[in-house]
């Protein structure tokens, strides 16, 4: 003989509570107190020379630095565009305005700790830099 369990009915309005329960909106994210603020960011691509060629050299990436008395600077790399390419300058930060040393090379120092070193010449075809002889 099998022994019939009671079976609790549930009111109605408690079933349609339980159905229609709802978490809500979830919460909104508190605003990001100041010291959460992001950094300081990297200046925009500033064009620096354009030659006869239509060649253009402008600023890239930037880097803060500071010298030994603790003065910042902000030293830069540099990026060759030509209409139908972008070609970055590597390891070269320079502070410097380039100048044009004839129709396939330029000539920027390199910076480091915003202090001037050694002049480089830039193949403007490859963005290759090679130390100037002195």
């Amino acid at each position: 003989m099998r022994r019939k369990l009671p079976i609790p009915r549930l009111s109605p309005l408690l079933m349609l509570a339980a159905l229609g329960c709802d978490k809500g909106p979830p919460a909104k994210e508190p605003p990001a107190a100041a010291s959460e603020a992001p950094g300081p960011t990297s200046p925009p691509d500033s064009l620096v020379l354009r030659l006869p060629n239509g060649t253009e050299l402008w600023y890239a990436l930037a880097r803060e630095e500071r010298d030994s008395t603790g003065a910042g600077c902000v030293e830069r790399t540099l990026e060759i565009r030509t209409p139908t390419a972008k070609i970055p300058v590597p390891l070269l930060y320079t502070r410097d305005v380039p100048r044009q040393v004839n129709d396939s090379t330029v000539s920027a120092r390199i910076w480091n700790r915003c202090v001037p070193g050694d002049e480089y010449r830039i193949n403007l075809r490859t963005g290759q830099p090679v130390r100037a002889s002195k």
